[in-house]
């Protein structure tokens, strides 16, 4: 096993010490109660072993309900919010649209790093994901796609550096 993926699965590259994370998942499906989510929970799980104070998953209808709990956990202190669903390309997947006017910087090479490291794992379809990331105040906001592999492949981009980025937004030392 490479050694970046055999780190992924042993633990955390560093200590988020507590700070406050949401995870906000944009189902209508899910929110209509007519299955339950399974995509959250696994963002959730890797916030935890990241050392993020994180509570159960915000799950919501697409579109604007999303934009209302992204920030609603940004107002609320959240220092990292991950959402999943609504980055793809059917009539109701609006992610991407109520999330772009609550961010005050994009970091675009987020996203892009996601796209790609999908399409390598063999998922050519990756690149339809239109999730973005950026800074909403003190907040990393990373939008990730609504299926367990997609949010897989996302949270192992994420895991090495989200801490460190995270303590970046803040004004930390490099």
């Amino acid at each position: 096993m490479p050694r970046a993926a055999a780190d992924r699965e042993t633990g955390p590259v560093a200590d988020a010490a507590g700070l406050p994370a949401a995870v906000v998942v944009a189902s209508n499906r899910a929110a209509a109660g007519v299955y339950d989510d399974t995509t959250g929970p696994l963002i959730q799980t890797m916030l935890a072993r990241l050392g993020f104070t994180v509570d159960e998953p915000t799950v919501v209808p697409d579109g604007e309900p999303v934009g209302v709990a992204i920030a609603e956990a940004v107002a609320a202190g959240a220092r990292v919010v991950l959402t999943t669903g609504g980055t793809g390309l059917t009539p109701t997947d609006r992610t991407p649209e109520a999330t772009r006017p609550l961010l005050d910087r994009e970091i675009p090479g987020i996203a892009e790093a996601i796209r790609a490291y999908g399409v390598a794992q063999g998922v050519p379809s990756a690149v339809l994901s239109r999730g973005l990331a950026g800074v909403a105040g003190q907040a990393l906001v990373v939008n990730l796609p609504g299926s367990q592999g997609g949010v897989r492949d996302a949270l192992a981009v994420l895991t090495p550096w989200l801490v460190h980025a995270v303590e970046q937004i803040a004004g930390s030392d490099h």
